[in-house]
């Protein structure tokens, strides 16, 4: 009686460091980023820092939802409106300019200040703007923590031209505010700037600023001392 010849046992072979490095070096090869990913959203890490816009005012300004364009001059710009500012709705207009302090290219870095500061000029500017306050917080704010000192002196400047309209009623929201100047003010390169404007919020604020400004910024020296 013939017998089956038992199958031989299949001893798995060892992997080598050559054949390691190239499993390896696989791996690493397919996470690299390759140019045509930046063209694939699904492939776009959505934590990466040059994927996040500065706002969303590039994009509305490009689609022709700013109601005004900017006109070059030879020696200094200026944007010239569709109507006049006054007859403009605020709301979302001064929001999306105060959104817009956070651009960094031109021409929306120059039309958004600019813009920002013609609407709070504008007349009746004052009634339209203090039902703002609330949306327009945020982005002053996160202008005034923004890393490129542009962005901070466009921020601040805004802040000031708020004040000047709203006056006191800057005040329920100043604190939000005060965290960022604070820690500006303790940089040579800002001090000057943030305490002129420091002062600006108390003038235009009163007493009430003063004691905000005291609680959070202890070293601040007040306009009447």
């Amino acid at each position: 009686m013939s017998t089956v010849p038992k199958p031989r046992a299949t001893v798995p072979r060892r992997k080598t460091a050559s054949a390691t490095l190239s499993v390896t070096s696989d791996a690493s090869t397919k996470v690299k980023a390759r140019p045509s990913d930046k063209l694939n959203p699904k492939t776009i890490d959505p934590f990466s820092d040059h994927q996040k816009a500065p706002s969303a005012f590039a994009a509305i300004y490009s689609k022709g939802g700013i109601p005004c364009r900017l006109v070059h001059g030879s020696v200094k710009h200026k944007i010239q409106w569709e109507r006049p500012p006054e007859n403009i709705p605020y709301d979302p207009l001064l929001v999306t300019f105060a959104e817009g302090l956070r651009e960094t290219k031109h021409p929306y870095t120059f039309v958004s200040k600019e813009g920002f500061k013609e609407l709070l000029l504008a007349e009746g500017a004052r009634d339209k703007t203090i039902p703002l306050l609330p949306k327009l917080i945020p982005a002053l704010k996160a202008a005034l923590a923004h890393t490129e000192a542009d962005v901070f002196d466009r921020g601040l400047t805004a802040l000031v031209q708020v004040s000047a309209v709203v006056g006191p009623f800057l005040n329920d929201h100043l604190k939000q505010l005060l965290t960022s100047l604070s820690k500006r003010l303790m940089d040579k390169k800002f001090k000057d700037q943030v305490t002129s404007a420091l002062q600006k919020l108390e003038q235009y604020g009163g007493k009430e600023t003063l004691g905000l400004i005291k609680s959070k910024i202890p070293i601040y020296c007040s306009i009447c001392s």
